[in-house]
Parts: C-alpha cells; structure tokens; sequence
C-alpha cells in the first residue's frame, strides 16, 4: 500500500510534466518516489533509465538495467545497446543488438553506428540503405549523412571506388562528406572545390555558436588537401589557425596536430613535442579510424627518433610491430634508429628477419636493405637482394640500377644477363613494344662499348629488322660482323646508300670560319668506337670505370637510377607515415596516416532514447518519436 500522504498519480503528472520540459533530474526524484511504492514498476523503471541516459549517466542507467533485468526482459534492449555504445563497449552493444528479438527501426540506426565505429563499412552501408529504402519520416537527412559518411569512410580506408548512391549534397554535412569521398580517391583539386562549396553552404546550416567548430572541420580538411598537394607553408597556417581555436573535439585536434608534425619532420621538434600531447587526449582513440592512429603512433615514434630518445622509439615501434606483425613501417623505424646508432649489421638482420617471415610485404625492406649494403661498400650483395625482388625486376628503374653497379664493380658478365633477362621478359609479354625495343638498342650499345661486338650481333640484326632505314644501326651491325664474319659484312654493306645520296650540301667557306670549326681544327677528337647516344632525361647506365682510378663510392651518392631504385634510410622517407585526415563519421573525424588522417566524414550521432531523438542542427531542436 501507498504511504500516507503519498499521491502516485500526482507522481506521475510531475514525471511527465518534467519529461515534456527536459527537466529529467527532478523527473528522476519523483520516479525515485514510484519506486520506493513499487521497485518493479516497470514503466517507472524504464523512464528512470531514459532519465538516466539522458543526463549522460550511462553507467548508471546500465547498472539498473543489470539489476532488474528479468523484471525488464526485452523492455530496454535499445537502451542497454545505447548506454553500452556510449560507454565505447562497442562489441558489447553489438551482441546485444543482434541478440534483440525485434529489430525495431531505432535499433537499426543504432546497429548502424555500431557497425561504423567498428569500421565494417560494407555491413554498415547495407542497413542504412535499407533504413533509407523502407522508411519515410523527418529524419531521412540524418541517414542519408550517415552513409554518405560510410561511402566516405570506404573510399579513404579501404581505396574502395566510389558507388554513385544517388545522394544529395543539400546540405554541408553531405557535401563534406562529398569530398572526403574524393580525397580517398585522389582527386583534390575537386575535393578543395567541394569543400569550399561546404563552406559556403554552412553558414546558412548552423547556429552561430557552432560557426567556428564546425569551420574547424572544414578548415582542417582543406589544410590536408593542401598537404598532399605539397603546399605546406599554406596548410600549416590553416592548421595552427585550427588549433588556436581550440575546437572542442578531440578527434579534430588530435589530427590536425598530427599533421603539423608531419610538416615539422625533423625541424622544429619543440613544436612538435608540445603539438604531440594533443594526440594523447582522453577519449582520441574513439574518434579515429584504426588506420589514424597508426598513422599518429608511428609519428610519435619517429618522433622519438629525431629528439634522439632511443629507448622510447624502440618501445613505440615494437608495440606497432606488434599490433601490425605484417606491416613494414614500424620495422623501418627500428632500422633507422639503428643506423643512427651506427649498427648498421643488425639492420639488416632485423631487415632480413621480416622478409622471411612478411615476403608479401618485402618489397620495400628489401630496397632497403640493398641500400644498407651500399652504405658499407658490399655492392655485389646489394645487387643480389635487388634481383631478388620479383615485383621490380624488370622495371627500367631496376635494370638501370642494376648494370650501374655490376658495371661499377666490372662485372661485365652480370650487366649483360641483367639485359638478357629483361629482353626475354619484354620479347615474352610486349614483343616488339617501345619498351622492348628500348631494352635491345640499350643492350646493344652497352655491349659495343665494352668490346662485346658479337654479343651485340642478334640485338643489333633485331633493330634492323624493325627499322631498315636506320643506317646508325646498320652500320654497327656491319661494324660487329667485320670481326667475326667478313662476308656477311660486306653482303649488309650493300644496303648502305650511295655516296652521292650521302654527300652534304655543305659550303666550306662557311664552315670553315664557323666558331666550331676553331675547336674541330685545334685538337681531332679521338675515335673510340661507334658514338653512343644518350638516354634522355637519365644519366646513362653503362658508363664505365676508368682503369687505374679509384673506385666510386657507390653508396655514397646516387649512380645512375641506383638511389631511384633503392630506398633512403633517412627516417622522414622510408619510414614516416603520411598526415592523417579526420575521420568520416564523426565531425572530429587517412596516412596517409600510411593511409592518410583526413578529417572524417560528417555522421550523426543515433538518438539517445526513443524519447528523445533530435533533429539536424540547421532547425530548432524538437522532440523526437516515441514518449514516456
């Protein structure tokens, strides 16, 4: 029985009296009072926890779930997925939801986010396709956001192409997310377009108070664009604007600061150092996609490096290794602090070490651990771990730098198969291709240069063949068969033209007292072989050594394509991680953290109760479906 004096009914008009003005603290006294009558009136129960939930006391609201969960059953399912995801227990929320006898259309919006946050983009695409296929209400904006944030968000992460889903860019939540979209496929100069279109929609979208937060956003997105574009000193001003404003969102400020180091590199580290704390805020690491912060870890420990704080680096690069046992970045930090630290064997030991194990990541450890061995002089084995790359081994890169080195060390014999494997490879795959081609008139000068004459027969006979009009190539042919076959010279010399078809027209006079013709009569040039043409726009690759000089130091520097083709250990080349862009979903938001850390795609957020779903922030905030 009630307690003297104690109106239930009158109880309940306070309660929902206080619901209807947002006053849930004093609802909570009243329903405290219900209780007290009855602790297992369900109603009561369930408007406390809606009380609750929205005076952002989840724990709180989750204990009483938990403690009166048979009186509840199914009653509060949305509210325990919501309190659960609030309280960043992400694979809690989503058991719960996906154990709901009845998926409402309130738990999918939920289902929705869980998804998103737990970055299984394709699932997440499927339910707000089907929310937005099957319901018809105010709130199909909000969900239209959402995947344009997921369409966004798979662009980015995943280099998924982009699906045209038909959405509006109405408002400047869509049209963000727009270019976020873009950015991931690598068309900036459209995404700066688009951004600027955001902006402009925007002032007209929000309540003046939100103005300078949400430019934030914006801002910062467009400060990235312009990173990638390498327009730095225009980016870093757009940055550290961001950061003066000191945007409530941590997610925001932990890219943005992200990317300032990544501007710094090695220069300015007392900046960075102080820009860094702002990635260790509480609650970053639910902002940001997985990819974001390790793009934001690896900095920290390169970071490290460049304030020589050994131990700390090797403890944040061993901690990446071990979350991304296949990744390559966080071993090529260690290998680059190591070779600060001079230790240039176990370099290459620990470079060795992850290429057995991640061949399918080898590429660019093997590149540079070839440039290890150049660094200590050991150009033969360099060769050998180059050679061993079958993703680059005939690329003209590759090849280039490979004969510069076998040429560099006199290993004619090497050189030449290099050639010979890199012809069968064309003459297999794009017989008589430009490229193929390019390789055999290559093949064959270098082979005349050091004296292989009739090495360079069957290359030179194949030019020929393709070109009979060329007397440059002919008369090397002819020139290589007068030392081994004197007949089949002389049967070619006859496809040589006549005299009279290659005399001049010259006036002697005139050249004579031409400014050339003073240099041509002080010294005759000393005739060497045939003249050799060089390659255009690169050094040529088979220039010898001069006997009796001391070798090159050929890890020292770049010969031919050798740096081109082998990666620098300098920390800030092989091994940084790209800015990061915040991320799509959340206004706070890739690489390329390695991917990128691009400010993240606008989402909405799921409404915290049935009682309580608000509107977009361009109207007056109303209440939403459902009640008490």
């Amino acid at each position: 029985m009630a307690n003297a004096g104690v109106s239930v009914p009158s109880l309940w008009t306070e309660v929902n009296r206080c619901g209807q003005n947002g006053d849930f603290t004093r609802a909570l006294k009243a329903l405290t009072k219900i209780l007290h009558e009855n602790r297992d009136d369900v109603t009561a129960l369930h408007c406390k926890i809606v009380c609750l939930i929205q005076n952002g006391t989840f724990k709180e609201a989750l204990n009483v779930m938990n403690t009166h969960s048979k009186v509840l059953g199914s009653e509060v399912v949305f509210e325990k997925a919501y309190c659960e995801y609030r309280l960043n227990r992400v694979e809690s929320a989503l058991k719960t939801i996906e154990g709901a006898t009845e998926q409402t259309d309130k738990l999918k919006e939920l289902y929705g986010q869980v998804l998103y946050r737990l970055e299984r983009y394709d699932d997440c695409k499927s339910v707000y396709t089907d929310l937005i296929r099957n319901s018809q209400d105010e709130y199909e904006e909000e969900r239209k956001t959402n995947l344009a944030a997921v369409v966004a968000s798979m662009s980015q992460w995943e280099n998924a192409p982009l699906e045209d889903l038909g959405l509006p860019e109405s408002t400047y939540e869509l049209c963000y997310n727009a270019a976020c979209a873009l950015i991931g496929q690598g068309q900036f100069t459209e995404a700066l377009n688009k951004l600027r279109q955001a902006e402009g929609q925007f002032c007209s979208d929000v309540t003046e108070e939100d103005i300078e937060s949400e430019l934030a956003v914006i801002h910062s997105q467009m400060a990235y664009i312009m990173q990638l574009q390498g327009r730095t000193d225009e980016a870093l001003q757009l940055y550290n604007q961001v950061i003066k404003l000191k945007p409530s969102d941590v997610g925001l400020l932990a890219v943005t600061a992200n990317n300032i180091i990544t501007i710094n590199r090695d220069q300015n580290v007392f900046d960075s150092k102080k820009k860094v704390k702002l990635t260790n805020a509480e609650g970053v690491e639910y902002k940001l996609a997985k990819k974001q912060l390790q793009a934001i870890d690896l900095n920290k420990a390169l970071l490290a490096m460049y304030t020589n704080q050994a131990d700390q680096c090797r403890k944040l690069s061993s901690s990446l290794q071990s979350q991304n046992p296949g990744h390559p970045r966080p071993v090529l930090i260690q290998v680059a602090q190591l070779c600060r630290e001079k230790q240039h064997s176990r370099a290459i030991e620990l470079l060795q070490q992850f290429s057995d194990q991640h061949p399918e990541s080898a590429s660019s450890i093997k590149l540079t651990m070839a440039q290890l061995y150049l660094v200590q002089g050991h150009v033969t084995k360099a060769c050998d771990v180059l050679r061993s790359i079958e993703e680059f081994r005939h690329k003209s890169g590759m090849i280039s730098a490979l004969v510069t080195m076998y040429s560099h060390e006199e290993d004619i014999d090497s050189a030449i198969d290099i050639f010979k494997q890199a012809i069968e490879h064309y003459q297999s795959e794009q017989p008589g291709s430009a490229a193929h081609l390019a390789l055999v008139r290559e093949a064959a000068n270098y082979k005349l240069k050091y004296g292989r004459k009739k090495e360079a027969i069957s290359d030179l006979e194949q030019l020929w063949k393709q070109n009979t009009n060329d007397i440059h190539t002919l008369a090397q042919l002819i020139s290589a068969y007068s030392l081994v076959d004197t007949d089949k010279a002389k049967s070619l010399s006859k496809h040589l033209p006549s005299a009279d078809t290659m005399a001049f027209n010259v006036d002697v006079d005139e050249l004579e007292n031409s400014h050339g013709a003073t240099y041509v009569r002080k010294k005759a040039a000393k005739v060497t072989g045939e003249n050799l043409p060089k390659e255009q726009g690169e050094r040529s690759y088979y220039r010898g050594k001069k006997k009796g000089k001391k070798k090159e130091q050929i890890g020292k520097g770049t010969q031919g394509a050798t740096a081109g083709a082998s990666a620098e250990l300098d920390a800030s080349k092989t091994a940084s991680s790209p800015p990061t862009s915040p991320r799509p979903g959340s206004a706070s938001g890739s690489s390329t953290a390695t991917a990128s850390n691009v400010v993240p795609p606008r989402q909405q957020k799921p409404a915290a109760s049935g009682a309580t779903r608000k509107k977009a922030p361009q109207k007056k905030k109303k209440g939403g479906k459902g009640g008490w």
